[in-house]
C-alpha cells in the first residue's frame, strides 16, 4: 500500500509540514526527536516512517510504541488500523485483560503499542520475542518521564538487540535525552514555536467569587451552548462536584480523572467523542494523550500551578488550524504570573440556560471482537434489523466482548423495541442504553 492510499484512508489530503519533515528525517537518520505541540499530528508523523520499516515476511513484533497513558495507546491503535495496511497492531496496558493480551500474542502483531509497565511485563513473561524488534517510538516522552516510567523504558529499550530506528516525540522541549534511549546524534524536528502549527485561540477571563464559582461555570456553559466544552480542574473532588451538579440538572456530561476505574474513564471519553455528552470535566490527566478532537472551548475552572500545564490544557482546543476559545475563571485568591491580567472579561449578564438535549445517545451491545463482530456487522444489523439509516448511526466502538454505538437520540426508543430477541451474527445479544 502506497502513501497516497494510506492518507486517503485517514481522510488526509497531504502530510503537513511537520509530518513531512519528520518523514524525510527518518529516511536519512535512524535517530529522530520530534518536538511539536499537542494536536499537530504527531501520531501520523511517527506511524508513517514506522510503516516504511515493516517487513511483511517477518513473523513477530517489529516495532514497539511506548506511551504514558492507556488512552493514548488506544488512540494510536485506532489510527494505525484506519490506515488500512495489512499489518497487525495490538495495544496492551494496565487494566486490560492479560489473558486477552496473551492470546493476541499467539499471532504476534507487527506493531505493539502500550504503556511501559505492561510492555515490560510481557517482555519478562516472554509473551513475545524481542529479537525481531528493529524500531521503537516513545510518544509523549516528556510525559512518560514525568510519570516515572524511566526504569521500565530503560529495561524495555535495552532488551531490543537489533534496533535500527529510534524516535522520541514530545510536546515540550527536552533539556536532556537520557542515555538509555540509545539515540546518537539525533535529527531534531522542532515545531514548538512554528507559526504554521500555532493555534487560533482566543482568551477571556471569568470573574467569580469562590462561593459562586460553581453557579458561574454553569452560567458560562449555558452561554456557550451545545459546542464541545472541556472543563479542567486541579482536584478530583471538583470534577465530581461539577459533574454531579450537571447530572442532577439533567445535563449529559462525562467526568474523567485518575481515581475512576479504567472502564469508567474509557466510557467517559467515548461518550464525549461520540457526542452523547458535549461536556467533559477532567483533571490534567486529560490535557495530553487523548483522542478528543474538535473541542471548541476549554474552561480553566481551577488554574494550574505551572504554566506548562496551562499550555497543555489549552492545546486541547484550536487543534489542526481550527479555532478555539479558552476561559480562565479568576477569583481574588488566585494570582499567577502566566495569566494575562488584561485579557477581556467574559460578560455573563443574561439569563443563560443549558440546552440538555444531545443529538446522540450511546447504545450498548453485548458482543465484540471475540465474537467476530466488527463495525460493518453492527451497521448492517442496526439498519436491516433495527430500521436505522446510516445518518442515524454515529461513532462505533468495538471492544473485546462488547460494543458501543452512538445512535440518533430520536431513534433510540424505537431501535431498542425493534431489536428485542434478535440476533447479531447468530448470537443473541443484549442491547440497552449504556450506563453512565
Amino acid at each position: 500500500m502506497n502513501k497516497a492510499e494510506i492518507l486517503k484512508n485517514l481522510n488526509i489530503e497531504a502530510l503537513n509540514e511537520m509530518q513531512t519533515k519528520a518523514f524525510n528525517a527518518a529516511q536519512k537518520n535512524p535517530n529522530v526527536v520530534l518536538l511539536s505541540p499537542t494536536g499537530s499530528g504527531k501520531t501520523v508523523a511517527f506511524l508513517m516512517p514506522l510503516l516504511e520499516r515493516l517487513d511483511p515476511n517477518v513473523k513477530g513484533v517489529q516495532a514497539v510504541i511506548l506511551v504514558p497513558t492507556r488512552e493514548l495507546a488506544l488512540q494510536i491503535e485506532t489510527v494505525f488500523k484506519k490506515m488500512g495496511t495489512a499489518f497487525k497492531i495490538n495495544a496492551c496496558y494496565g487494566g486490560h485483560s492479560t489473558k486477552i493480551e496473551y492470546n493476541n500474542f499467539r499471532t504476534p502483531p507487527a506493531v505493539l503499542v502500550g504503556t511501559p509497565g505492561r510492555v515490560a511485563f510481557h517482555i519478562e513473561e516472554g509473551s513475545f520475542l524481542t529479537d525481531t524488534v528493529t524500531s521503537y517510538v516513545v510518544d509523549e516522552f516528556d510525559k512518560a518521564l514525568e510519570m516515572g516510567f524511566q526504569s521500565d523504558m530503560d529495561y524495555i529499550i535495552n532488551s531490543f538487540e537489533h534496533l535500527a530506528f529510534r524516535m522520541l516525540t514530545s510536546a515540550t522541549a527536552l533539556k536532556k535525552i537520557p542515555e538509555f534511549t540509545g539515540l546518537e546524534n539525533p535529527e531534531r524536528i522542532h515545531f514548538l514555536k512554528s507559526t504554521d502549527v500555532q493555534p487560533d485561540l482566543t482568551f477571556s477571563q471569568v470573574i467569580s467569587t469562590t462561593e459562586e464559582k460553581l453557579e458561574t461555570v454553569i452560567k458560562l456553559i449555558g452561554k456557550i451552548g451545545k459546542d464541545t466544552i472541556l472543563i479542567f480542574c486541579n482536584h478530583r473532588d471538583a470534577v465530581s462536584r461539577i459533574s454531579e451538579t450537571l447530572t442532577k440538572r439533567g445535563v449529559a456530561n462525562s467526568a474523567f480523572h485518575g481515581g475512576l476505574l479504567q472502564e469508567d474513564r474509557e466510557r467517559a471519553i467515548m461518550k464525549f467523542r461520540n457526542k452523547s455528552a458535549h461536556i467533559l470535566i477532567a483533571t490534567d490527566l486529560a490535557a495530553r494523550g487523548l483522542d478528543i478532537p474538535e473541542i471548541g472551548h476549554v474552561i480553566h475552572y481551577q488554574i494550574p500551578e505551572k504554566e506548562d500545564a496551562f499550555i497543555h490544557r489549552n492545546g486541547r482546543t484550536a487543534r489542526m488550524k481550527a479555532k478555539g476559545k479558552a476561559y480562565v475563571m479568576v477569583t481574588n485568591e488566585e494570582l499567577y504570573d502566566f495569566i494575562n491580567p488584561d485579557m477581556p472579561i467574559e460578560d455573563l449578564n443574561g439569563n443563560y440556560q443549558i440546552d440538555n438535549k444531545t443529538d446522540f445517545k450511546t447504545v450498548y451491545i453485548s458482543a465484540g471482537k471475540k465474537d467476530k463482530v466488527n463495525k460493518g456487522d453492527i451497521v448492517g444489523y442496526l439498519i436491516k434489523t433495527g430500521g436505522l439509516t446510516k445518518e442515524d448511526i454515529g461513532v462505533i466502538d468495538v471492544r473485546d466482548t462488547q460494543a458501543f454505538v452512538a445512535v440518533n437520540t430520536k431513534k433510540v426508543k424505537a431501535l431498542l423495541t425493534a431489536l428485542v430477541d434478535t440476533r447479531l451474527k447468530n448470537k443473541k445479544v443484549k442491547i440497552e442504553i449504556a450506563r453512565d
